[in-house]
């Protein structure tokens, strides 16, 4: 305190960048089988391309439970950056309030001493 820094920093661009790239992922999850689609002919072993089928089907389950869970922190992660932006403008409209009630007569300041 009283090195003119802020005891509360809160790094707001870099969590609304967070929630973007968590939904970012679940979308690339959620396209992992049009991407091996997209490599069939490329691969030629009909082999290579029913093993990535076969992890395809099994993935679901589990792709299913993550993308639940990104979605969760996604909004949590929009849920923290808009309360604090209304915090911190609510502090804002707070504080000018009471520089403007300092500065009218009559007000806290030492002209009526």
């Amino acid at each position: 305190m009283g090195n003119g820094k802020s005891d509360l920093a809160l790094p707001l661009s870099e969590l609304e960048g967070y929630g973007r790239q968590l939904r970012s992922i679940k979308t690339r999850l959620n396209h992992t089988k049009k991407l091996f689609e997209s490599y069939k002919d490329d691969i030629g072993d009909g082999g290579v391309s029913d093993a990535l089928g076969d992890f395809e089907s099994n993935w679901d389950d589990g792709r299913e439970d993550i993308t639940q869970q990104l979605d969760a922190l996604a909004g949590m992660s929009d849920a923290v950056v808009r309360e604090f932006k209304k915090l911190d403008d609510e502090l804002a409209k707070q504080a000018n309030d009471a520089v403007k009630t300092e500065d009218k007569p009559g007000g806290n300041s030492d002209g009526g001493k």
